[in-house]
């Protein structure tokens, strides 16, 4: 487990399904995630999901799930989407999917707590990500942590009934302030 002020980063467990499933089913959590599709999905796809997690997966993935210091309670969850070796980088992607824990700090820690095992215990160069422009709390989430916009991939994201621009934003370790 890798430990931040607020957050722990662990492996998943099957109990975390139920949770897990009222989350990406949620509508507004739906629209603002970038690496599983907005469709419905059944408690049973998420049960198998959630089964085949763990913090480490051979096919380069390192997905956790995120609960809390004070009561252990399981309210979202952080990984690695993507992982290049040779060029020393990783696609990292977030969601706290409990909304009692918005806005308050969690996600930012359990950022700050992902980053650091990418720049440390997995010795990377740059930490990545894409994010919406229609979720500014997660890009000044982002900005706070260092990370500077690279790029835009304008009206790359169809969303309820709007097209949305996707930002790429990266954090280099020499940048970053542990």
């Amino acid at each position: 487990m890798y430990t931040g002020k607020l957050v722990r980063l662990r492996a998943y467990r099957n109990e975390d399904a139920e949770r897990a499933w009222q989350f990406i089913t949620d509508p507004e959590i739906k629209t603002y995630l970038t690496t599983r599709v907005p469709f419905p999905e059944t408690f049973e796809d998420e049960r198998k999901w959630v089964e085949r997690q763990t913090a480490y997966r051979d096919d380069s993935t390192y997905n956790f799930a995120i609960e809390t210091l004070e009561d252990s309670l399981y309210i979202g969850s952080c990984g690695i989407n993507e992982l290049n070796w040779s060029s020393s980088f990783a696609v990292v992607g977030i969601m706290i999917g409990d909304r009692d824990y918005w806005d308050r700090g969690y996600g930012g820690d359990a950022m700050h707590v992902l980053i650091r095992f990418c720049f440390e215990q997995m010795n990377l160069n740059k930490v990545s990500l894409n994010v919406y422009s229609l979720n500014p709390r997660a890009i000044r989430c982002y900005e706070k942590l260092g990370f500077k916009k690279e790029g835009v991939l304008r009206q790359e994201l169809y969303r309820n009934g709007a097209y949305y621009d996707v930002i790429h934003m990266g954090l280099l370790r020499d940048e970053w302030q542990p």
